[in-house]
């Protein structure tokens, strides 16, 4: 699999967040990209259509990141979940990884980051 083959969920809050994330995979070749401005709603876009990638930020209204990457992690344990957060504390970066997120970036992204987070996905790597 190539990243340019790859079906990406973005989850954040932040419009300015999706944007720049979506602009990241955009410039890598990713553009098989759906966004999502809450967590049930990251769920729910899961359940309804699996993707290869979801990005997830932390503090978000409804339902955090973190719950639902457990949620997602519950419905598919072969899911790739990327946190992306601001607020990269140790204590979150444990719960995310507790709840089964196999990444970590620091807000704001960068292309590059994102290649290097993606490279794992299409590797085969986890």
């Amino acid at each position: 699999m190539d990243i340019k083959d790859l079906k990406v969920l973005i989850c954040d809050d932040s419009l300015l967040a999706r944007k720049n994330l979506h602009d990241g995979l955009n410039k890598i070749g990713c553009t098989n990209v759906t966004e999502v401005k809450d967590g049930q709603a990251a769920v729910d876009a899961y359940k309804k259509s699996p993707v290869d990638v979801v990005f997830l930020d932390i503090v978000m209204p409804v339902k955090d990141g973190i719950t639902a990457a457990g949620e997602i992690c519950s419905i598919d344990k072969d899911a790739y979940v990327i946190m992306v957060s601001s607020v990269g504390t140790q204590l979150h970066l444990r719960e995310a990884i507790k709840a089964g997120a196999r990444d970590f970036l620091q807000k704001p992204t960068t292309p590059e980051q994102i290649k290097e987070a993606l490279s794992h996905v299409v590797g085969g790597e986890s």
